[in-house]
């Protein structure tokens, strides 16, 4: 094994997700393990004790946790090609800054529009499309959101356009009609064979997401 580096995962994980694409990115080889995270592996509750959660990337034995320190982490080990974090200090913390506000946003918000209905629904997705709407004005006429170069921002949002059929059909939205220029950044994305390989097809998550749905509805 390359380097002795061993990613626990689960595929329909957007933070996993994230953590294909900077390995990728930056050409590692690894081993994948997929988690069933109803029966959580030893390895996993010892490598994450206080989360017990995926991602863990194991580099030499030792764990690195959460799938954006585990970004950065990578971004600093393998700093040969494909930087992920502008070098300028302040640029760096502006790229900080949003792939934080992706974490703190799009994943609960998201959820909901899929997962639940009615008031909650409509309230999440007013607040999903305002999250979109203001990181498209982050954007701008970019090309990604550090400018010609791929970056964190990029590899935090990307994995939830895995979502983007099962918030339609789930939310009766447009995204293409809502958010134009965020839907067209994704499919530059896509484009990246290391974003393409990594994001599972979008009906394949919608499935996933309805079954997840299904079992919400009878815990509730």
């Amino acid at each position: 094994m390359a380097d002795e580096v061993v990613l626990l995962d689960f595929w329909p994980s957007p933070f996993g997700m994230r953590v294909r694409i900077a390995l990728a990115e930056k050409g590692i080889d690894y081993e994948p393990r997929e988690e069933d995270l109803s029966n959580k592996s030893p390895l996993l509750l010892k490598m994450n004790p206080v989360h017990k959660q995926i991602p863990v990337l194991i580099h030499k034995g030792r764990p690195v946790c959460e799938s954006l320190i585990i970004v950065q982490y990578i971004d600093e080990v393998w700093n040969q090609k494909a930087p992920l974090l502008p070098s300028d200090p302040y640029h760096r913390a502006h790229a900080r800054f949003w792939a934080d506000y992706v974490d703190k946003k799009i994943y609960s918000t998201g959820k909901l529009v899929w997962g639940t209905s009615d008031e909650i629904q409509e309230a999440a997705k007013k607040e999903l499309i305002e999250c979109f709407k203001l990181l498209e004005n982050e954007l701008g006429d970019k090309t990604y959101f550090g400018g010609e170069s791929f970056g964190i921002v990029d590899v935090a949002l990307i994995p939830f356009y895995s979502w983007f059929y099962a918030l339609e059909t789930c939310g009766n939205l447009c995204m293409v009609k809502e958010c134009p220029r965020l839907v067209a950044w994704a499919k530059r994305c896509m484009q990246r064979e290391s974003v393409s390989k990594s994001l599972p097809d979008q009906y394949k998550m919608y499935d996933f997401l309805l079954e997840l749905r299904k079992k919400f509805e009878i815990h509730s």
